[in-house]
């Protein structure tokens, strides 16, 4: 099988294609804008360095293709508040790019990342796919209408799409000093070089975090089933970023100081997520606890540090 990877040389992306490449042939297409190609490292892979803006590039490159992992993105909310044009640009013009080009080559399915962003402020618990969106930035309004977009091609020219509205997705490769990374990997690179933590509000804001390699797993079970439309992926656990702070001092053996500053605009103050659709439709569940996770994340940071872009 032939897979494309979108943003396939940044964080998810390039887990993605590493489980592929042992078996299928895949193709990374990514600016580099915030993916590394060190990440494509001993990975076997054809890289075609461009945008998802590019649609006559899209359409070469996807041709013969049977499935498509959309992963890139400009995946900021700070970002597409201070910049909603150029975020609009990439998230959501580059989107329908993809499934047009998905079309025009008679892709069979295009697996694209979503966000928990879409559920905004609403105060019920856990947030469930069906739930009404409750937009608080450009960043969840453009996810949004990627979803819609993807169920219109599904139903309009018969491309299969599914959505994976993914939670805080965290681990290795996710770059801790790129102002899109996660504050897993933030806190665990301030934490080993002793530095302080920052905390945008009062730190009693939760959220569901995820392993990467559980999220791999939760798009190769979408491109191989049947199943279409929106899915939540998470651990559906809680956890306030005090306690994580707190848990990652003493897994690293260092205690660092808080320090709290306002909270960011378009954030949300808590999430959880209801995983009962992917575990029934897509036969998915996390299996890596947060320890387990952080564990692998925080050895690759260190090992990172000793071999600069080389872990």
């Amino acid at each position: 099988m032939r897979y494309i990877v979108t943003g396939g040389a940044g964080f998810i992306g390039s887990h993605i294609a590493e489980v592929l490449s042992g078996e299928h042939e895949v193709v990374v297409i990514d600016d580099l804008s915030s993916g590394h190609c060190e990440n494509l490292t001993g990975i076997d892979c054809e890289f075609v360095e461009g945008s998802i803006t590019d649609l006559p590039l899209l359409q070469e490159t996807f041709a013969g293709a049977d499935g498509v992992f959309h992963q890139a993105a400009i995946a900021s909310v700070p970002r597409s508040v201070e910049d909603p044009l150029a975020t609009h640009a990439v998230n959501l013009t580059g989107t329908l790019n993809v499934l047009i080009a998905a079309r025009d080559c008679g892709v069979r399915k295009v697996v694209m990342a979503s966000s928990a962003a879409v559920y905004g402020e609403n105060p019920e618990l856990p947030k469930r796919e069906e739930m009404a969106p409750d937009l608080l930035s450009p960043y969840a309004a453009q996810k949004l209408s990627d979803e819609h977009y993807a169920a219109v091609f599904s139903r309009l020219y018969g491309l299969s799409t599914v959505c994976l509205r993914y939670f805080n997705v965290f681990g290795p490769r996710q770059d801790p000093s790129s102002p899109y990374s996660g504050v897993i990997s933030i806190f665990a690179s301030r934490i080993l070089n002793g530095d302080p933590i920052a905390i945008h509000g009062d730190g009693g804001q939760t959220r569901d975090f995820v392993y990467v390699r559980d999220v791999v797993q939760a798009n190769l079970r979408a491109m191989a089933s049947d199943a279409e439309g929106v899915f939540n992926i998470a651990r559906g656990e809680q956890t306030d970023l005090n306690t994580l702070a707190r848990s990652m001092m003493q897994a690293a053996g260092q205690e660092v100081a808080i320090r709290y500053g306002p909270p960011r605009g378009g954030d949300i103050r808590h999430s959880l997520a209801e995983i009962s659709r992917a575990r029934e439709v897509l036969g998915w569940r996390p299996e890596f606890t947060i320890q387990e996770g952080l564990a692998e994340t925080m050895r690759w940071i260190e090992e990172g540090a000793e071999n600069p872009r080389s872990a």
